[in-house]
């Protein structure tokens, strides 16, 4: 049986995204560091390492 009647309490959370500018930016000099240090180290490998074969 279905009482109509009872207090039902429904509680809502609302989720909101923020953005932290200071960790995106964080995170993007991060991953430029990487991507620099990557190609820096293909840029030896072909420069100094290759031409010994």
């Amino acid at each position: 049986m279905i009482d109509h009647n009872r207090n039902v309490e429904v509680e809502r959370t609302e989720v909101s995204k923020h953005s932290d500018s200071s960790r995106v930016a964080s995170t993007l000099i991060k991953y430029a560091a990487y991507i620099i240090i990557f190609f820096g180290f293909l840029y030896f490998l072909v420069k100094y390492v290759f031409p010994l074969f």
